[in-house]
């Protein structure tokens, strides 16, 4: 009874969790097929779209219309570019605040991370200002001091926790070794954190790859990534579908891509230190 029981539960689970994957995928499945159809048929009912012919014109007609490796150029330089600045700043301070806290260090992390809730819009103005005296819009420069500022509260959350799964005993046995803060950082630490400093990369990627408020309102044509590439194929005449479709699918590919092929490094990142 408790074998049929037991094996029961675990259909039950796999059913609910393939339900719920293919809820999350259907989206991007349906963006799919849709980059395939004409503009006649993406618009039209989904069974017609589904038994529709299949064609290539919207990938045609969107690589001639943009230049979509311009796009991707900035969304590489951007998204790695924010990615390695925010380590560089965030690796010394989850450091400090994991292995010489203080009594606000519980504080300060809480205001880094509260600091995620304000409202993009409600600070708009003021950067956009700021770089225009700067001479930042519509650069990568920009784009990248502004995605790293505003993923860094994660970063240093990630990595502090990540820090604080580590001995502290090791740091003092190389510190009573004659080792200094900055070859602590470089031969001690980042070497035992590597799995958690990949996938604190990866997200942050992930996450500046897909931003969109910024990038938009901060870029024009010299510094536009992939989302801005994806919001050119909204007019005021309307939407279109299939070639809107096929923009997001060419702007959403290669971060599928990496996702898939660093998806164990990912994992053994998120889970690094949960099993001592």
């Amino acid at each position: 009874m408790a074998r049929a029981t037991t094996i029961r539960q675990k259909t039950i689970t796999t059913i609910i969790a393939w339900t719920v994957a293919m809820v999350i995928f259907f989206p991007i499945l349906w963006i799919v097929v849709l980059s395939f159809k004409s503009e006649g048929d993406a618009i039209s009912t989904p069974m017609r779209v589904l038994t529709s012919a299949w064609t290539f014109d919207s990938y045609a007609v969107v690589q001639d219309r943009s230049d979509y490796f311009k796009h991707f150029f900035n969304s590489v330089i951007v998204a790695v570019g924010s990615t390695l600045l925010g380590i560089l700043v965030a690796v010394p301070a989850a450091w400090s605040m994991a292995f010489v806290p203080s009594q606000r260090t519980r504080g300060i992390l809480m205001w880094m991370l509260s600091t995620k809730m304000l409202p993009a819009v409600g600070v708009l103005y003021p950067i956009y200002l700021l770089f225009i005296e700067l001479g930042l819009l519509d650069s990568r420069t920009g784009l990248v001091i502004v995605l790293m500022l505003i993923n860094l509260p994660i970063i240093v959350w990630m990595l502090y926790t990540y820090f604080r799964e580590i001995p502290a005993e090791i740091l003092e046995a190389a510190r009573m070794d004659g080792a200094g803060m900055r070859a602590e950082l470089l031969y001690v630490l980042t070497p035992m954190a590597i799995p958690g400093i990949a996938s604190t990369m990866l997200l942050n990627i992930i996450l500046a790859w897909n931003e969109a408020f910024w990038t938009l309102n901060l870029t024009a044509a010299k510094a536009a990534p992939l989302t801005a590439f994806i919001a050119s194929y909204s007019s005021p005449e309307g939407l279109f579908y299939a070639k809107l479709s096929a923009a997001s699918v060419m702007a959403i590919a290669p971060i599928l891509v990496m996702g898939w092929f660093s998806q164990k490094q990912l994992v053994r990142g998120l889970t690094f230190g949960a099993v001592k």
